[in-house]
């Protein structure tokens, strides 16, 4: 009886940390996704939210909205604080550069394991899937799936962006665009343009794409946005103005970001301001550019 009783209260306690375990992770995932303004204050509440919020999800691999957070946390953080600081020092401090780009590459290839993970949860097998050359092998993805995809392939991106020397990465670009496509074709709108506007990029990007369609799609991510997003302009302006060699272009997109104001409360407060940062600091590299 005493052996039964202590069988019972072990279970009970095992059920009851795990239903606090699961009730901080939601918590959690609300956290991810709250608004905030302050860019300085959010990189500096960053890395502690990061490591908390990931060893939560190690006791909760199937909590999605979870994975979805700390995937697109650690892929904002390394392209607003790491990745973008390489981009600013790199003027007068190449080996600095240099170290922070190897960082920030970990930490996209970071992201991108967590929401692989996470999509394999879901659907093992996921990644043979999606390196199937037969298109009928390839996921399908649910409505509630297309955060973690999009996380995963524009963390995908970002590695690849920064493992040039590196030829087995790079060999994996066709399949970030692959999952890039199989999300937009189930959420075209996903994150006003955001899905959109990461396509965009891919097709200007990716050997064979073509610059008018990408074009189209980043056109489209702007219209989807509304006004309210920056992300489409300066993407627009940094992967297809550019290149292109168009300079007024270039710079009235930009220019056009940096006017975006943020209504009260708004959950796109923070990406707009990394954007606008990012806007600001292109403008004033534009006589090195073109």
């Amino acid at each position: 009886m005493v052996l039964l009783l202590s069988v019972a209260f072990l279970l009970s306690a095992c059920s009851t940390r795990q239903l606090v375990v699961e009730r901080v992770a939601d918590e959690l995932a609300a956290q991810g996704s709250a608004a905030e303004n302050d860019l300085d204050l959010a990189r500096e509440a960053s890395a502690f939210y990061l490591k908390l919020a990931e060893s939560i999800l190690r006791q909760t691999p199937g909590h999605r909205a979870l994975a979805e957070a700390v995937a697109g946390g650690y892929t904002q953080y390394a392209y607003a604080f790491v990745a973008g600081e390489a981009d600013r020092v790199e003027a007068y401090d190449a080996r600095a550069a240099e170290a922070l780009r190897q960082r920030a590459a970990k930490l996209y290839e970071r992201a991108h394991r967590h929401a692989m993970t996470a999509l394999t949860h879901d659907a093992p097998g996921f990644g043979q899937a999606l390196a199937s050359p037969r298109p009928a092998d390839w996921p399908v993805l649910a409505a509630d799936q297309v955060g973690l995809a999009y996380w995963a392939a524009a963390a995908w991106g970002g590695w690849i962006s920064l493992s040039k020397d590196s030829p087995e990465i790079v060999a994996d670009l066709p399949l970030a665009v692959r999952l890039t496509r199989l999300a937009w074709d189930t959420d075209p709108a996903w994150g006003q343009g955001a899905l959109t506007g990461l396509l965009g990029s891919y097709e200007a990007a990716r050997p064979g794409g073509s610059q008018p369609q990408a074009l189209r799609y980043f056109d489209q991510a702007i219209a989807q946005s509304a006004g309210l997003s920056a992300g489409p302009l300066v993407g627009k302006a940094e992967s297809y103005a550019q290149p292109a060699g168009d300079r007024e272009l270039f710079e009235s997109l930009l220019r056009a970001a940096l006017a975006i104001r943020d209504a009260e409360g708004s959950p796109y407060a923070l990406q707009n301001e990394v954007m606008r940062r990012r806007a600001s600091w292109l403008l004033e590299k534009a006589d090195d550019l073109f």
